[in-house]
């Protein structure tokens, strides 16, 4: 059962993450995303800075940065993404979306807690919500589909199965066990 003091976290990690993923999206879009990275940045910091084992959370939020840092790199070098900004290496995603997989990360442990154990639905919410991020990223002028249908479907796939993966390294990597009243791993 979730105390009242673990419910007002909900709401306002999920809002953190909007906050960050917009700030993102939007100065990407306008090509001035060191904006959105130093907002996602804070936000992940302000996330690991309060969990109650922050080397934990920190984990978590490295593994999310090197499994979106290659998936996402992959969909560039594919070249069925393309980005306005943010590139340091070329044909690789910029930073400001690897950065928005940390961003992610901040709601495993508090917000998807439910989700865990729960992997055909992770797996759907993946499937679903991944592309659909994007396509919002899209449509605000951040990201750029070169083959949509290919993009879209390399998406689905890719959250499908990131999403459970990433859960199970959350509850692995869980700063937030104690305040949930779980065991920590």
């Amino acid at each position: 059962m979730l105390r009242i003091q673990q419910f007002n976290n909900v709401p306002a990690n999920l809002l953190l993450f909007q906050v960050g993923w917009f700030a993102c999206v939007l100065s990407g879009a306008a090509e001035r995303p060191w904006i959105g990275a130093l907002i996602a940045m804070c936000i992940v910091a302000m996330h690991v800075l309060r969990a109650d084992a922050p080397r934990s959370e920190l984990k978590l939020m490295l593994c999310a940065v090197a499994i979106g840092a290659i998936f996402d790199s992959v969909l560039v070098w594919q070249n069925w993404v393309a980005y306005p900004s943010g590139i340091l290496v070329p044909h690789t995603a910029p930073y400001w979306i690897v950065l928005m997989w940390p961003l992610f990360a901040t709601v495993l442990n508090v917000s998807l807690r439910w989700l865990r154990g729960r992997w055909g639905i992770a797996a759907l919410a993946g499937a679903v919500g991944g592309p659909l991020a994007y396509l919002g990223g899209h449509r605000l002028g951040a990201i750029q589909f070169s083959n949509e249908a290919a993009a879209l479907i390399a998406l689905a796939i890719g959250w499908a199965v990131f999403t459970p993966l990433l859960l199970a390294l959350s509850q692995r990597f869980d700063g937030y066990a104690r305040m949930f009243g779980a065991r920590a791993s």
